[in-house]
């Protein structure tokens, strides 16, 4: 197993590092191509422990400018190691060096040893691979330097002995010792190349090379392991990457000789030993393994790096055995005439390239981010629900610039969170969907059909708890956070949540549509995330309507209190009324439509909430993803004023910006005081 746990640190270990880069975009791609298991690592304290790298990260917190990822600081080491070497050879005059085991086991000169052993490696004959014997000692922390390693391969200490006679000693912990003499001009000669690059390792940015080399890894006693762990270290001896030289090949019959050594030692009559293998690493000082860590019990105890572990652990969870259903033509028709009117329409590059990516911002990192215009009533609802997790329900004694001041981790947990809320809800509290993007077509769409490429390559998963609803969202949060379509997902997601007839029977008129003239979000999609049901009012209860004749037309409105409020320009203008349902909210965040744009006020307390009738002043904080905020809007409003009955009584109110005339439809003789920034008119 010892090659799956390489493989699995490596990938924890390449993703450590675009966390730390903040790139996205590139592992939402690489867990597309390279999915993440139990095995992976979600703490860089266990990541370092295993790479064995204490006190190297222990060492970069001390320099000037330390660098930010594990990848960083191995490179960096293996660079400086590598001009150490360098100067050590000219200082010898470049003379052929090698490397000595003590008696006390310590090893010296590790990178001569590994050169020398590389370029004899091809020269190894039959009857010579016979005589080796791999060694099985307790690790030097030394070695740990030198290879940087997996650590069940620490346990094999590589060198290459020097005397008059040029001796290639591989010793084994209790096992007698087998020389083989090479020709001592031949050996300088070698070295002599070596140092000009002209006998380098394999090329490691060959696919095919690597894969090769895989399997050889699986024993960490094998002489194969040996030798490309020799030569990898050999490649960058001196600072400088040399694997793209031409490598040198072994004879067919070496090379077959070498493929055998992977599953045990071999001894003098070349019969492989593998319970000695199994005995002395089942005896050997115990090191930390991959299947020793339990994963699921992990916590993140690097504070200082937290967000950084948003990447590399967020699979590190049960995969759920759900079925999962590719969309079919008739589902995608059905959807897009819910959502369009017609199948021949499609998304327009506004909707498609949207997702909720945050802001990085100082002060707005809890905001997403809006590219252009047209979803703004989905995005709105969703930060909504993601100020209601953050303020409310994951909140802490900290300030509230201290809460608001988001980390990478905690914003992508509220909102995984904000999104299960809203496709629970829309499932009526009993089951929800989630729409998951496979990269890849499922059907050809045949006759009268246009394909936009988002809707064919949609496979969604059912779920009947809210508990398996938000593992799966967590599991796949990067596509709707990072991913391309995240925001089309997420509609489509609460349609299927809610179910086409459903929604249809929600609306006033069953042919009404969820994205309405220029790629904007109708109110009956507003409402399907807000409150769960695609109405297309926003009044309390139902209202009927006299048609004449005893017919009479039913109106539907929001039927109960909802977490989440909405406040409407349109009031204003006495266009429709919107309810104590919407109005007074159970948390004191609203969407707020306003110039056929949607965007969101809150307040950090509570209290307002609950507090109907307050009468002293208190702040409201507004964020519109649209506007490339830069900093914090804090309104200061004073409910009950003078001032503000004299306004309202003045009907020209073209002056007054439009936020403000929606927050009168909530406190009508309301002042609001910008606090020296600019009125957004």
């Amino acid at each position: 197993m010892m090659g799956k746990d390489v493989e699995e640190v490596s990938a924890s270990l390449v993703r450590e590092y675009l966390s730390r880069k903040g790139l996205k975009k590139t592992i939402a791609c690489m867990d597309e191509e390279l999915p993440r298991t139990n095995s992976s690592i979600n703490n860089r304290s266990d990541l370092r422990r295993i790479l064995h790298l204490e006190g190297l990260y222990k060492k970069n917190k001390t320099e000037e400018h330390p660098l930010k990822s594990m990848l960083e600081m191995i490179v960096k080491d293996r660079m400086n190691e590598g001009g150490k070497t360098k100067t050590r050879r000219h200082g010898d005059n470049q003379t052929t060096s090698s490397s000595s085991i003590d008696t006390t086991g310590n090893v010296k000169r590790e990178e001569d040893c590994m050169e020398n052993l590389l370029c004899d490696s091809p020269r190894l004959s039959e009857s010579s691979v016979s005589q080796v014997i791999v060694p099985s000692q307790t690790p030097s922390e030394k070695l740990h330097k030198s290879f940087a390693v997996h650590p069940e391969s620490e346990r094999s200490m590589y060198s290459l002995s020097s005397s008059q006679d040029s001796l290639l000693t591989v010793s084994k912990e209790g096992f007698p010792s087998e020389k083989k003499v090479i020709d001592t001009e031949s050996q300088k000669n070698r070295s002599s190349r070596i140092r000009r690059g002209i006998m380098a390792g394999p090329i490691a940015s060959s696919s095919q090379e690597s894969n090769r080399r895989r399997p050889a890894r699986k024993a960490a006693s094998s002489v194969m392991a040996t030798l490309e762990d020799c030569k990898e270290a050999a490649n960058w001896t001196n600072g400088v990457n040399t694997t793209n030289t031409k490598s040198i090949p072994l004879a067919p019959r070496e090379s077959s000789m070498f493929s055998n050594l992977h599953t045990g030692i071999i001894d003098r009559s070349g019969h492989e030993r593998t319970s000695d293998v199994k005995r002395r690493l089942k005896n050997s000082a115990p090191s930390p393994k991959l299947d020793g860590l339990h994963v699921l019990e992990m916590v993140l105890d690097d504070i200082e790096n937290e967000e950084s572990l948003c990447d590399v652990s967020r699979t590190s969870m049960p995969e759920l055995s759900l079925d999962k259903t590719p969309m079919d033509q008739m589902t995608a028709t059905a959807l897009k005439e819910i959502i369009f009117g017609s199948s021949m329409a499609c998304f327009t590059e506004e909707w498609k390239q949207q997702n909720f990516t945050f802001s990085d911002s100082p002060g707005l990192k809890y905001g997403i981010v809006q590219k252009k215009g047209g979803p703004c009533g989905v995005l709105a609802a969703v930060q909504a629900c993601v100020l209601q997790k953050l303020l409310f329900e994951e909140s802490s004694d900290d300030s509230l610039e201290e809460r608001l001041e988001v980390s990478n981790v905690l914003r992508t947990k509220c909102l995984s969170l904000a999104l299960a809320d809203i496709l629970w809800r829309a499932g009526n509290m009993k089951r929800a969907t989630v729409a998951i993007n496979t990269g890849r077509s499922l059907f050809p769409p045949i006759g009268h059909y246009k394909s936009d490429g988002i809707l064919e390559m949609i496979m969604y998963v059912t779920v009947e708890t809210l508990d398996d609803l938000t593992l799966v969202l967590e599991q796949h949060v990067r596509q709707f956070e990072s991913g391309p379509f995240g925001c089309v997902l997420l509609t489509v997601s609460a349609i299927l949540s809610r179910t086409i007839a459903i929604i249809q029977s929600d609306m006033d008129v069953p042919t009404s549509t969820l994205i309405g003239a220029h790629g904007y979000c109708t109110q009956e999609l507003v409402n399907l995330l807000l409150c769960g049901r695609a109405v297309s009012n926003v009044f309390d209860d139902e209202m009927k309507l006299d048609s004449g004749n005893g017919n009479f037309t039913l109106l539907k409105g929001i039927k109960a209190r909802c977490n989440i409020g909405l406040l409407s320009l349109f009031e204003h203008y006495n266009i429709c009324k919107v309810g104590s349902h919407l109005k007074a909210p159970k948390f004191p965040i609203w969407v707020v439509c306003s110039e056929s744009h949607f965007s969101v006020l809150f307040c950090p307390s509570e209290d307002l909430a609950t507090d109907h009738c307050k009468e002293e002043e208190f702040d409201l904080y507004y964020y519109d993803g649209l506007a490339n905020q830069q900093e914090p809007i804090r309104l200061t409003v004073y409910p009950h004023s003078a001032a503000g009955a004299a306004q309202n009584g003045n009907a020209d109110s073209d002056l007054i910006p439009p936020l403000e005339l929606c927050i009168r439809t909530k406190w009508r003789n309301a002042v609001v005081s910008w606090n020296n920034t600019d009125p957004i008119l």
